[in-house]
């Protein structure tokens, strides 16, 4: 090859100016991306990490709501007061309770109800917004209205009278308090995850239903084999956040019992509510939230947990 023609085919130098246009531009992105990710960094450094700051701070010390004297380091006494109370332990209690009956029955009847939507006839998205509607509804609302039908006159003790059942005061029995709030937030919760399910539903291939069926697969067998394992990692997504949910049960407890009767439907988050706001108790009630973030981080470890093992097992 000629000098000529490798000089020809030699890439030309950029110049200074080129490479200062092309800095400036990229100094502009980087400016621009900064300043689109302050309103979401300002918003998360207010309500995330300063008040998680906060509470690890306050729980090693004796902080009041509305003290006059400044609030002093007392150390873990705040735990120690903590795990010898025995209305946390019976909080606790009630909190692991009430996720175990609700993880299973809700996730279970969310599934049932996705199934049963998951076909295409008339009237189908009516049922839809039917099983749906609770969801949207405020909690508050929903609370305030299932407490009237929980009234030893109410709804519910109305129709087991055509059955001739006697129906008890369910929010004033320590026996069936916590049962009731069960039953509601069953009812309520699971339309969210019964879409959840749907779109798992709807990500299985349809050959996959139409080979299992000219093997001569029943319906049942086709749930086992093909829909189940299909929605395996939905399955782990929904487990995960009815778990966080359920253990965040504050509204319906705030509302329908004020933790009654005799503790019997007090739970974490209602306790540290009430001990910070109510008895302004805010260094216990930190020591309260801090237990129950690491409950919380508990679940997330599971979570990953669960993931990790899937991916290995593929």
């Amino acid at each position: 090859m000629s000098a000529t023609a490798a000089a020809t085919t030699a890439p030309a130098p950029t110049s200074p100016t080129a490479r200062t246009s092309s800095h400036n531009v990229d100094k502009r992105s980087g400016s621009t991306a900064l300043l689109m990710l302050l309103p979401a960094g300002v918003l998360m450094v207010t309500f995330l990490i300063i008040p998680i700051g906060l509470t690890f701070v306050l729980a090693f010390t004796n902080a009041r709501l509305i003290s006059p004297e400044p609030a002093k380091f007392i150390g873990v006494a705040n735990f120690v007061r903590l795990f010898e109370n025995d209305t946390f332990w019976k909080s606790l209690i009630n909190t692991v309770v009430f996720a175990v009956v609700v993880v299973p029955v809700q996730s279970a009847v969310a599934l049932g109800l996705a199934v049963l939507i998951n076909t295409k006839m008339r009237g189908v998205n009516f049922f839809r917004t039917v099983y749906f509607l609770p969801v949207v509804t405020s909690m508050v609302v929903v609370s305030m209205l299932w407490m009237f039908m929980y009234q030893p006159n109410g709804l519910i003790n109305a129709l087991l009278a055509k059955f001739g059942i006697l129906g008890p005061d369910w929010l004033s029995d320590p026996k069936t308090a916590l049962f009731a709030l069960i039953v509601m937030s069953i009812w309520q919760a699971c339309g969210f995850h019964m879409v959840i399910w749907l779109s798992g539903l709807q990500t299985i291939p349809g050959e996959l239903y139409e080979a299992a069926s000219l093997d001569g697969a029943g319906r049942w067998q086709q749930f086992a084999h093909v829909t189940w394992p299909g929605l395996r990692q939905t399955a782990i997504f929904i487990l995960i956040t009815i778990t966080i949910a359920a253990f965040s049960l504050f509204t319906q407890v705030n509302i329908m019992t004020q933790g009654g009767p005799l503790d019997s439907t007090s739970t974490v988050v209602f306790m540290a509510v009430r001990t910070g706001f109510q008895q302004q108790q805010t260094g216990y009630a930190a020591a309260i939230s801090l237990v129950f973030f690491v409950i919380v981080l508990a679940v997330s470890l599971l979570q990953r947990y669960l993931t990790r093992d899937k991916e290995a097992g593929r």
